[in-house]
Parts: structure tokens; C-alpha cells; sequence
């Protein structure tokens, strides 16, 4: 008590002395930097180090282990993604009968009080489009074939689209070839560069570093985490140790190493943590088996030895991370900016100042995590409303049970992240132990930052 006392004194009394002198002392290096400074001493820095250092070394030691090398090979099934594509273009669209090119030559009959019913019967007798494919790319370029475009299809094709072309060459020759998808490779690159120009434009450096991080994220996905979960290793331990260093990457590119960011990173490993403990014992109480829908079907059918509840476990942790960091840094700052408004706080007021904060934001977090998922999950809702199922029905089946404890999981970490970052945050700004510095110094920086203030200059790093 006696040591905790004197660190919450020396923060409140020698902020004044310490903190401004020891940032005159050290010229103008820091002044120019993207955000203030963290008013920690040595020996709290030490610390924190001692903490993450070895933290960091157990991650990289992680990569190094588990990298896959790429993904293992495999003899392709023709099923959804899994096919041989080509890039083409529509080059003719011509309206013919349906009937001319139904291949039975017969009219379909069926019950057209059904959807099964009124779609043959539309087909039978609606007018269909005969659309003529050349293909642009492979060993058939230039190539071209024909796709009958049904009048009730949701996609119809246009001259001049591009599209995607699905290869089996397997099929009889006149069938090698069909429309598998619309090329939205333009569309689509126009968005993120917009989305690019939005982020440094507003953002300036920090947007900057911020795109950097999230490529960097990206590859790590692709070149880390996906690769070694098909390769056999536990998904859960490839999430935990990609994770944590997409966690360590975009934490500190975009914030800068500092002791703020330090603690921003705790707060989320803790948080973290505690998501795969929940997630780990609801999964395996509520008998998930991940296996729910045609694509994880698919890859369990193509590699058997992966842990599908794993996998499972393995998106509740990477999906809670990229919230996480935004709650965990929001706090640790909204602590940091409290204590320079008033460097007299203690650790308590600190904490119950940043819980405020914090009770606001996780309000409107844990609203955008829960809309965010049954955006996601809105035609599998609809399908269950359609059947006029009950809520207990519903909430039982496992597809929606999925999505429930992946949700609630995710939830109950980012409020635990709040209270653990604030407290983390008050108590290593609250303790700070400044060495002894002269009265004038004080003074001479205290001039400094009136005049900084006074320019409508920029605010030194602290």
C-alpha cells in the first residue's frame, strides 16, 4: 500500500516537475510526432516490456513453427470454388423461345401452385436469351460457347459483360464451358481505392499506416493462418499466434511504439484470452460441430483431419479482434487525455472517469457487433420466418445457434475489455515516478506549451 500510495503522489505532485522538464530536456525530437507521448517513467516502461518482449518472442517463435509453406495440393472437385475459371466476355445476346431449346422437347407439367411448378412452366413458355461467351484468357482464348439464360434467373447476361467462365475438362467438349459468375474485379477495385483515398485523405499518416497494417493483416491471413489450418495444425493455436501478431502489427504501425499502445496491447490480449476460454467451453457445451452450411461441408470433405469446432473457435477470435482494437485504444487514450487535463488524478478517479467513457462506447459497440452478425445472417433469418418457426426453434438449430454464441462470446469480451484496458491504462499513468527536476525547467516548459497553444501550433508530445 505504501508504494502504491507514494506512485499515485509522485504522479499527482511531480507531473508538473517531471514530465514537462524531462520533455524540454530532450530538445524538440518528440514534438513533431503523430500523438502524445506516454508520461511513463523508465521503470514503469521496463515493465511493460519485460511483460510483451518475451510475448512477442513467443509469437514470432509461433510463425517460425507453424508456417505452412502454402496450402497443400489437391485434386480439384468441381464444386463451387473449387472449379478451373477463365475470364470471358459476352459478346452476343439473341431472345429465342425456351421451348426451341428445352432439351427434352416436352412441356414440363407440375403443380403451379408451387415455386417448382410456375418456374418449368415460365420456362417452357417464356422467352429465354441464348447469350455467345468468347473466352479471354488460357489455353482456349478466344474460344467461344453458348449459355441459355432462363426468363425467371436472377442474373441475366448483357453484350459486352464480362464474366467469369467455370472449365471442366472432364465434359464433352460443347460443355467444357459455362458462366460461373459476373467479373466484378473493376467495380469492386474502384470501391477500395475510393476507400483508400477516404482513409488518407482524412486520416493523413495515421491513414497512411493504417492501410499498411491492414495489407499486413491480410497477408498474414493468407500467408499464415489459412495455409497452416489446412495443413493439419490446431486452428484454435494457428488463430491465437496469427492473431496476436496481426494484434502486435496493426497496434503499433498505426499508433506508434509507445507505452499508450503497450497497454492498448494488453487490454487486448487479455480480452482475447478470455474470448477463447468463453468460446472454447460454450462450443463444445452446446455440441457445435462448425460443419453447418455446403462450404465447410465442402472442406471437411476435402481435408477430414481438420478440427471443424476449431475452426469455428478459430473466426470468433479473429472476428472480436479488429472491435477489440478499436475499444482497447479508444480508452487507453480517453485515460491518457484525462490525465494530462488533470495530472493530479489518482488511479481510482482515473478508472471510474474512463469507465464512463467506457460505458457509452460499449453501448454502441456491443449494438454494431450484434447487427453486424444478423446482417450477415438476414436470409437465413428470413428463411426461418417464412416457415413461421418459434424463437426457441430457431435459437436451437445450429446454424443460428452458431451465430448466437459467436455473437455473445464476442460481446462479453469487448465489455470485459473496457474495465481491464481502463484500469490497466490508470494504473501505469498514475504510477509514474518522474525524477527530480529543477523549477525553472517547469517553468521554462510550461512557457513553451502557452506559446505552442497561443500559435495554434501543434501540442508536443508528452
Amino acid at each position: 500500500m505504501g508504494n502504491g500510495r507514494a506512485a499515485v503522489t509522485g504522479t499527482g505532485h511531480g507531473s508538473d516537475h517531471g514530465p514537462e522538464a524531462g520533455a524540454t530536456s530532450h530538445g524538440h525530437a518528440h514534438s513533431h510526432s503523430h500523438g502524445p507521448a506516454a508520461p511513463v517513467s523508465r521503470h514503469l516502461r521496463k515493465v511493460i516490456a519485460a511483460i510483451l518482449i518475451p510475448f512477442t518472442a513467443a509469437v514470432v517463435v509461433g510463425l517460425v513453427v507453424l508456417w505452412p509453406g502454402g496450402a497443400p495440393s489437391h485434386a480439384r472437385t468441381g464444386v463451387g470454388f473449387d472449379r478451373q475459371t477463365q475470364q470471358a466476355t459476352v459478346t452476343k445476346v439473341l431472345e429465342v423461345s425456351c421451348e426451341s431449346v428445352n432439351a427434352s422437347g416436352e412441356t414440363p407439367t407440375g403443380d403451379t401452385a408451387t415455386a417448382e411448378g410456375n418456374s418449368a412452366v415460365a420456362e417452357a413458355n417464356g422467352t429465354c436469351h441464348k447469350a455467345t461467351i468468347q473466352v479471354d484468357t488460357g489455353k482456349d482464348k478466344g474460344r467461344t460457347f453458348n449459355e441459355i439464360v432462363q426468363p425467371d434467373q436472377s442474373r441475366q447476361l448483357h453484350q459486352g459483360e464480362k464474366v467469369v467462365a467455370a472449365y471442366e475438362p472432364s465434359a464433352p467438349k460443347d460443355l467444357q464451358y459455362s458462366v460461373a459468375d459476373v467479373n466484378r474485379r473493376f467495380p469492386m477495385g474502384l470501391l477500395a481505392g475510393i476507400f483508400a483515398l477516404a482513409v488518407v485523405v482524412v486520416g493523413r499518416l495515421r491513414g497512411v499506416m493504417a492501410l499498411v497494417a491492414l495489407a499486413i493483416s491480410f497477408r498474414v491471413l493468407n500467408f499464415f493462418i489459412l495455409p497452416a489450418i489446412l495443413q493439419g495444425a490446431n486452428p484454435l493455436l494457428v488463430a491465437v499466434i496469427g492473431s496476436s501478431a496481426i494484434m502486435l502489427i496493426a497496434l503499433y504501425v498505426c499508433h506508434g511504439l509507445s507505452a499508450r499502445t503497450s497497454v492498448a496491447v494488453l487490454g487486448t490480449l487479455v480480452s482475447l484470452l478470455l474470448i477463447g476460454i468463453l468460446g472454447s467451453q460454450f462450443i463444445d457445451w452446446a455440441a457445435l460441430t462448425g460443419n453447418t452450411d455446403d462450404s465447410t461441408g465442402l472442406i471437411h470433405g476435402l481435408y477430414p483431419s481438420i478440427d471443424m469446432s476449431g475452426l469455428l473457435l478459430a473466426g470468433v477470435i479473429i472476428g472480436s479482434l479488429g472491435v477489440l482494437d478499436d475499444v482497447t485504444v479508444t480508452q487507453t487514450s480517453a485515460v491518457w487525455e484525462l490525465h494530462e487535463a488533470n495530472p493530479t488524478m489518482g488511479w481510482r478517479e482515473l478508472y471510474r472517469a474512463g469507465i464512463r467513457i467506457g460505458r457509452d462506447h460499449i453501448a454502441s459497440v456491443v449494438n454494431t457487433l450484434v447487427l453486424a452478425y444478423a446482417g450477415a445472417a438476414l436470409p437465413l433469418l428470413l428463411l426461418f420466418s417464412i416457415a413461421q418457426s418459434g424463437v426457441g426453434t430457431v435459437a436451437n438449430s445450429e446454424l443460428v445457434a452458431e451465430e448466437i454464441v459467436r455473437t455473445l462470446v464476442g460481446s462479453i469480451g469487448l465489455v470485459a475489455s473496457v474495465p481491464v484496458t481502463t484500469a490497466l491504462a490508470a494504473l501505469v499513468v498514475s504510477a509514474d515516478r518522474p525524477g527530480p527536476q529543477t523549477e525553472s525547467a517547469t517553468a521554462g516548459a510550461a512557457a513553451a506549451d502557452g506559446a505552442t497553444a497561443g500559435r495554434g501550433g501543434r501540442r508536443r508530445k508528452r
